[in-house]
C-alpha cells in the first residue's frame, strides 16, 4: 500500500494523472465490402494510421475488406450494434431509410469526386445526427460520375430501358429504372459479375475503375460515357466505442472525420474510376459511347420526377426540399463539382 501511495504520489508531482496514465487502448475493427485492392482500403488504412498518430498510440486499428465481418447491405446496422466499430456504408442500399443524403444520388448533379466528396460532407453535416442518429457519423463522400453497362443492347435514350432487368447502383437509379419501364435486380456490388453473367441483369449502373476490378468489363460491351449519377457512401461509428473513449482519444477521431478527409477519400477513389475510362475504351470488346446534346436532354427531362420523389421523402422528416437542394447546389458549386 505505501509503495501504491508513493507511485500515486510521483505521478501527481509529475504532473500526470492516473486516468492519463492508464489511458485504455482500443482497437477499432473497421469493416468494409470492397476488394482490397480497391483504393477504399488504403483510404481505410491511411484513415486508421492518421487516428492512431493522433491518439499517441491508444487508438489502433484493423481494417476487415470483402464482407469478412458482414454483408455489404448489412454495415450500417453493423456499426450500431457493435459487429464492427467503423464501417463503410452505401446509404442507397437501404431505400427510404437515409432520404436525406440521397440528394446526392440524383443525376447531372455532381461532377467531380473531390470536389462532390467535400461538397457532400460539408452540406450533410447539417443533417446527419438526425439521420444518422444511431451511429456517431464521420464522414461522406462519393466516387466520381459514371452511367449505364450493358451485355446485349445499347442504352442510348431512355427508351431503351423499357423491358431492360437492370442492377441500380442505389434506390435512386432503382427508382429511375422503374420509371423508364425496367426491371430492377437488387445485388450488392461483389455479386453483380455473377448476375449479369447468368442473365439475370441485362445491365448495370456502375463506376468505370470499379467495372474492371470486379471483373464485371468481363460480361459487358456497351458503355454509355455521360455523368449520370454518382453514389454516396459514408463512413459511420458505433457510438458506445467513441463515448468509452479519453477526450484525447475522441479527439483524434474527431480531426479525421472532417470535410477535408471526406476530400482525400473522394480524390483517391476518383483517380481509379476516372483512370478505368482509358482502360474499358482499350478493351477491343467494349464499344464506349458519347451522348449528344439532344439525348442528354432527354435523359434530364426523364429524371425530373425524382427529384420530387426526393423532395417528398425528406419533408416527411421534416426537413424542407427547396433550401435543402439551393445549399446543396450552392456547396458543390463552391467546390467546383456542380454538373450542370
Amino acid at each position: 500500500m505505501k509503495m501504491r501511495m508513493t507511485c500515486l504520489a510521483l505521478l501527481v508531482a509529475a504532473g500526470v494523472t492516473p486516468a492519463l496514465a492508464q489511458e485504455k487502448t482500443f482497437e477499432l475493427k473497421i469493416s468494409h465490402w470492397v476488394p482490397a485492392s480497391h483504393p477504399l482500403q488504403k483510404s481505410l488504412e491511411d484513415w486508421a494510421a492518421a487516428v492512431e498518430k493522433d491518439s499517441g498510440g491508444t487508438v489502433k486499428s484493423k481494417v476487415f475488406p470483402a464482407q469478412q465481418l458482414g454483408k455489404a447491405f448489412d454495415h450500417y446496422d453493423m456499426a450500431r450494434d457493435g459487429i464492427a466499430d467503423v464501417t463503410y456504408i452505401n446509404p442507397g442500399y437501404q431505400p427510404g431509410r437515409f432520404p436525406i443524403i440521397s440528394a446526392g444520388e440524383l443525376p447531372f448533379l455532381m461532377s467531380d469526386a473531390k470536389g462532390g466528396s467535400m461538397a457532400l460532407d460539408e452540406w450533410y453535416r447539417k443533417y446527419a445526427d438526425k439521420e444518422m442518429k444511431d451511429v456517431k457519423f464521420c464522414l461522406a463522400f462519393i466516387h466520381s460520375p459514371s452511367s449505364f453497362h450493358s451485355r446485349a443492347k445499347k442504352i442510348v435514350v431512355p427508351d431503351d430501358v423499357k423491358g431492360m432487368k437492370i442492377r441500380p447502383a442505389h434506390a435512386t437509379m432503382a427508382n429511375f429504372v422503374t420509371l423508364l419501364g425496367g426491371t430492377n435486380v437488387q445485388s450488392s456490388a461483389p455479386e453483380v459479375r455473377d448476375i449479369i453473367e447468368r442473365g439475370v441483369a441485362d445491365a448495370v449502373t456502375f463506376p468505370w475503375g470499379s467495372l474492371l476490378l470486379f471483373g464485371i468489363d468481363k460480361v459487358t460491351k456497351y458503355d454509355m460515357d455521360a455523368p449520370l449519377y454518382v453514389t454516396t457512401f459514408a463512413f459511420v461509428i458505433n457510438k458506445d466505442k467513441y463515448n468509452q473513449m479519453s477526450d484525447k482519444q475522441k479527439k483524434a477521431i474527431d480531426n479525421n472525420c472532417n470535410t477535408e478527409a471526406a476530400g482525400k477519400v473522394g480524390e483517391h477513389w476518383g483517380k481509379m474510376e476516372d483512370a478505368g475510362i482509358a482502360k474499358i475504351k482499350a478493351e477491343p470488346s467494349h464499344e464506349v459511347y458519347k451522348l449528344t446534346p439532344e439525348q442528354i436532354a432527354l435523359w434530364k427531362k426523364a429524371s425530373e420526377p425524382l427529384a420530387k420523389t426526393w423532395a417528398d421523402g425528406v419533408k416527411k422528416g421534416g426537413v424542407e426540399p427547396d433550401p435543402a437542394m439551393t445549399d446543396l447546389r450552392a456547396t458543390l458549386k463552391k467546390y467546383k463539382a456542380l454538373a450542370d
